[in-house]
């Protein structure tokens, strides 16, 4: 599951990033609200916490940004303010639940999985690829139940391509996935992983095209 965590507090969204990804997900993190709001116009999600006090454009003014275009994604706010005023501002924009700070991450990532079935949404699932099954919990291939031996970036970049699979995903954005949002690592560095990776995926079906100039796509064949 791809999910789009929005928190200018670095520390806090590194760590909600860290345990969602632990447990399988796909996590985009973005600490200012207008870009935010630019990414979730262009990228979308499929779930997305969002913080109320944003840089730029507050949490509030996001939500209603993404309702108003007609997006229903599951929305969880998180906000240090305790008043019964900005819990019904945020409900009343179309936020789904909220979760006022500090907070457990047992809580979060339960509130997420609530959300997630309301909407239908596999919290955690197996997917298959061609010839494999990628479990999205272990972060694993599988092939006839028996697990690949991958490598953790290889995996990374496997997560960040099918989560945008039949897109065309850029080096800068593998990047950010596999090393993490701000992360000063050159885009050449995801070269190897990707070559490595489509050597390993293509006996099973599984292609890993290149736009040249813009990135990779994944092409599963399921046929």
């Amino acid at each position: 599951m791809r999910i789009a965590v929005i928190e200018d507090n670095e520390a806090l969204a590194h760590g909600i990033a860290f345990r969602l990804r632990d447990r399988g997900h796909s996590v985009d993190l973005l600490n200012d609200g207008a870009e935010a709001d630019a990414f979730l116009a262009q990228e979308g999600a499929d779930l997305v916490v969002l913080d109320l006090n944003l840089p730029h454009m507050d949490g509030l003014a996001v939500l209603r940004a993404m309702r108003r275009r007609g997006d229903g994604t599951p929305v969880i706010l998180l906000t240090a303010r305790s008043e019964t005023a900005e819990r019904v501002a945020g409900l009343d924009a179309g936020a789904d639940d909220y979760l006022t700070k500090p907070f457990e991450m047992d809580e979060l990532e339960a509130r997420l999985r609530a959300m997630a079935r309301r909407k239908d949404l596999e919290f955690a699932a197996r997917e298959r690829l061609g010839a494999l099954i990628f479990d999205r919990n272990a972060r694993q291939l599988f092939q006839d139940g028996t697990p690949l031996d991958i490598p953790r970036k290889e995996i990374a970049t496997l997560e960040c391509l099918l989560e945008r699979s039949g897109r065309i995903v850029s080096k800068a954005q593998l990047i950010s996935h596999v090393y993490g949002t701000g992360s000063d690592t050159d885009e050449t560095a995801i070269e190897p992983h990707v070559s490595r990776l489509r050597k390993r995926l293509e006996p099973f079906g599984i292609r890993i095209k290149t736009a040249r100039g813009l990135g990779y796509m994944l092409d599963v064949n399921v046929g």
